[in-house]
């Protein structure tokens, strides 16, 4: 079919942690896909969870699908 134009995405599944905050963990795993993927186009988040050391949240981490776009 000439003419058409088609766009084909792909979806990965990564995880980020952060000390501070699920923000902040976002912010760094969608720059780090970022680095390393090219045509990064959105993300959501999957899941999230906290660790915690005597009682006391110490880390976020947060599980995100990235998409991107596939280049010919």
């Amino acid at each position: 079919m000439k003419g058409k134009v088609m766009t084909v995405a792909r979806i990965t599944e990564i995880s980020s942690v952060s000390s501070v905050s699920f923000q902040d963990a976002i912010v760094q795993g969608v720059e780090r896909a970022n680095k390393t993927l090219k045509n990064v186009k959105g993300a959501w988040v999957k899941d999230q969870e906290v660790t915690i050391d005597n009682g006391k949240v110490t880390g976020y981490k947060v599980v995100l699908k990235v998409t991107f776009i596939l280049s010919d």
